[in-house]
């Protein structure tokens, strides 16, 4: 895939080498040319530009790339160009880093987002599923929110334990993606049976996470 990346600060420049070690093209797009000298790697595009400039990103060839990623420390940065990258360029999907929670509500589709990141809500999210038992928590958002990542930890008195997934009536708009259990990955069939202590990872809509709460989480 060709990947391109509005902001080569840290975290772009690390987002950059992990997905070129992945085998990707990759563009960087900063307008500070002195990021582009701590760059090491050679097999790197690069364009000197301001992200927010149509005239500016012209000739950096965005309509060949796959992905964009909005990965400045700019708010209002990250949501000029993610509108951009979709509407004038048609870059497929569009990733965008929220620099400040209060703003998360802004990356969504209007703006051409198609999944935004906030680090401070993930982090909460990380730490609640660490500790909590028998209760939804919800980890990725997709689709300006209408999809999400839930993970819910079964309890003893949750409804599913030693139950069969083929046994639930699980919602056709949600998909039980993965156990975890001892540590260990359990791939879900039809005939895995839920036992207390199981992480279960369920991608859910917003129609579709109450009736996967009242089938996990506990009384």
């Amino acid at each position: 895939m060709r990947i391109v990346i509005a902001g080569a600060g840290k975290v772009g420049r690390f987002i950059a080498n992990d997905l070129l070690d992945a085998g990707h093209g990759v563009l960087l797009i900063d307008k500070d040319s002195a990021h582009q000298q701590r760059t090491l790697r050679d097999n790197v595009e690069w364009c000197i530009a301001d992200a927010c400039e149509i005239s500016s990103l012209s000739g950096a060839s965005l309509d060949r790339c796959d992905v964009a990623v909005a990965a400045t420390g700019d708010d209002q940065v990250n949501l000029v160009f993610s509108l951009l990258a979709k509407q004038e360029f048609g870059v497929p999907r569009v990733i965008a880093r929220v620099n400040h929670p209060k703003n998360e509500w802004l990356f969504n589709e209007n703006w051409g987002v198609d999944m935004s990141v906030s680090t401070p809500h993930l982090v909460t999210a990380l730490v609640e599923e660490a500790v909590s038992v028998g209760r939804l928590v919800r980890i990725l958002s997709f689709e300006g929110g209408n999809v999400r990542l839930v993970e819910i930890t079964l309890a003893d008195d949750s409804p599913a334990k030693d139950m069969a997934i083929k046994d639930l009536d699980i919602p056709r708009d949600a998909t039980i993606v993965a156990l975890l259990r001892n540590e260990h990955v359990v791939m879900p069939r039809g005939d895995t049976i839920f036992e207390v202590g199981d992480e279960v990872l369920a991608m859910v809509t917003n129609e579709s996470e109450d009736s996967v709460r009242n089938l996990f989480a506990a009384s």
